[in-house]
């Protein structure tokens, strides 16, 4: 049988050069990113105009792949409701793919995944680091279900922890395994404070992140938690969560004080300002999922300088407690 013949022979076939941010021009990308994290996320971008600019750009650059992801495989938009997710292997699929690519510096076709690549090209971001927060996504695709406390802080793991490792990278932090555990611990940390936040969101879209134990600590079952009569006792588990985000937090801020001022200043405002919310969630009980909790402006101006202070003095307290899973506990084994 005859075999198709190439339009070009092979010595004229040339493969698409590699370039960071698959050759796109960098500024757009930053502007893009600056414009995705703007409307994403109103908290961090006020925590990341405290980075020198380099660094403010690359922290962006990397949101903007996170938000894509995010987007692409909850099938929403810049966080909005969640679509249909009958497909949600096919779109985990394609974040693999495009990272990827993105990572071998080719083009993408999309600004986020091309902002990663140039980010990555930037700071020796990893694909294994990568991998591990796309685990996250495959764990939704799967059907996550948290049967205990370390099941929940796997999947906070890698929706969040392992994005703050991938943050110290950015922030050119010491190449001390101590300091990307805190990392770790910091993005777990807010990903419990979302969860607090969001319990009701989540939960009608079909998403239960709670442990089942703790619901069943609580007298509830994953069928009837989300009831109004059953507010009171789900106050009780979304202040045991917010418990354990404070574990998180105070273990973080010793590894953010092994940071430059400002990368510390940055930092320490993004915890100020994700534990408010937490805490905020906590304080309201029964009423906090009638309407989003968030931090004003005013508030979050009293933490920019709480944190400054706090950076200025560097001496934070231990934890009473500390976490009992960290990094070593919860992530995949790799070679980094």
């Amino acid at each position: 049988m005859n075999q198709p013949r190439p339009l070009a022979p092979s010595r004229f076939v040339r493969g698409t050069p590699a370039a960071a941010g698959g050759g796109r021009d960098r500024d757009r990308l930053v502007e893009k990113s600056r414009a995705a994290i703007a409307e994403g996320s109103a908290s961090f971008t006020t925590a990341s105009r405290l980075f020198d600019r380099t660094t403010r750009e690359q922290v962006w650059m990397l949101y903007a792949w996170c938000r894509r992801c995010d987007d692409l495989a909850d099938n929403q938009d810049m966080g909005g409701d969640l679509g249909e997710q009958k497909d949600i292997e096919d779109r985990v699929q394609a974040i693999r793919v495009l990272t990827r690519r993105a990572l071998e510096r080719q083009p993408t076709a999309d600004f986020a995944f091309d902002a990663l690549g140039q980010v990555a090209s930037e700071t020796g971001i990893t694909k294994d680091m990568a991998d591990d927060v796309i685990g996250g996504f495959a764990m939704d695709a799967g059907g996550f279900d948290a049967k205990g406390e370390r099941d929940m802080l796997r999947y906070c793991y890698h929706v969040a922890g392992a994005v703050g490792v991938m943050m110290a990278r950015v922030m050119r932090a010491p190449d001390d395994s101590f300091v990307y555990d805190r990392a770790c611990d910091l993005g777990i940390a807010f990903q419990l404070a979302n969860i607090a936040r969001d319990i009701a969101q989540d939960g009608a879209a079909g998403r239960n992140y709670l442990p089942e134990q703790w619901l069943e600590d609580a007298g509830l079952t994953p069928d009837n938690y989300l009831e109004p009569e059953n507010r009171f006792a789900l106050a009780a588990v979304s202040a045991r969560l917010v418990d354990l985000m404070e574990t998180y937090e105070a273990s973080a801020r010793l590894g953010a004080a092994r940071l430059r001022f400002r990368q510390r200043w940055a930092v320490l405002a993004a915890a100020r300002i994700y534990g408010a919310i937490g805490r905020k969630v906590r304080d309201r009980g029964q009423l906090a999922w009638d309407s989003r909790t968030r931090i004003g402006k005013p508030g979050k101006l009293r933490h920019l300088l709480a944190a400054f202070g706090e950076a200025l003095v560097n001496r934070p307290r231990p934890p009473h407690t500390w976490p009992e899973y960290t990094r070593g506990e919860l992530r995949p084994i790799k070679g980094w």
